[in-house]
């Protein structure tokens, strides 16, 4: 894979991620014909992008892409192959609530995703809390790696109730990237609280301290990873 660059001493941080992308072209997918049609796959990994921690609809793609859908597969599979992106599955565990079947798709760097979109990203956006989200998701993978294959999925029933990640059988965690979260932030964990199947119920968040709702433990962003690292969650 197609080594990124370091960007948080970057002095021109979006040239060096723009530079990455190009590489990433120029060595992982011309120089390994992965696929013969580099402007198709252009189009595609850019409008793959605007899709990230969002569950796919491949026929959309496809159409925006100007490819097959077949192909659309295809180029997926070079992506993850590449490292790229991570698929995370939907976790079909719960019995009181019929849960989606289709995975969604992470970048494996926030900063990849937002070139790649061509957005800024502002505190309070959607675009944000994407962004946000995907650090989670990396974090996770990150200590996946390296503690042990532990399964990590997501949750979204049919009635859209959702937690962003499941890790193992013991732990659920929501990601809100906001400083004061609400009750209605926590919607999802209390539904999937229902199914009494895992131990921990874990809302990430930008607030300042750590608190708990009922069974809910809502933790600043830091003071999770430190959880997380410390082992809390097995």
């Amino acid at each position: 894979m197609t080594r990124l660059p370091g960007i948080y001493f970057s002095d021109d941080a979006d040239a060096d991620l723009r530079a990455y992308a190009g590489s990433y072209l120029q060595e992982e997918i011309v120089a390994e014909g992965a696929t013969r049609n580099v402007p198709a796959f252009s189009r595609f990994i850019r409008i793959t992008a605007l899709c990230n921690a969002r569950i796919v609809n491949f026929t959309n793609v496809a159409n925006d892409a100007q490819v097959p859908r077949t192909t659309v597969y295809e180029y997926f599979d070079i992506l993850k192959d590449t490292l790229l992106i991570r698929e995370l599955p939907a976790w079909k565990l719960s019995r009181k609530r019929k849960p989606l079947m289709s995975s969604k798709f992470y970048f494996s760097d926030p900063g990849v995703a937002r070139i790649l979109q061509g957005r800024t990203v502002i505190p309070g956006t959607p675009e944000y809390g994407d962004a946000v989200e995907t650090y989670i998701m990396h974090e996770l993978s990150a200590w996946n790696d390296y503690q042990g294959a532990q399964s990590l999925a997501f949750w979204r029933s049919t009635s859209n109730f959702e937690v962003d990640f499941i890790l193992g059988d013991h732990t659920a965690i929501e990601v809100k990237a906001k400083a004061t979260v609400s009750p209605n932030d926590l919607k999802g964990l209390r539904a999937i609280e229902e199914e009494s199947l895992l131990r921990n119920y874990v809302c990430v968040c930008l607030e300042s301290r750590p608190r708990r709702v009922g069974k809910v433990d809502v933790l600043p962003l830091p003071e999770f990873l430190a959880r997380l690292w410390s082992d809390t969650y097995r």
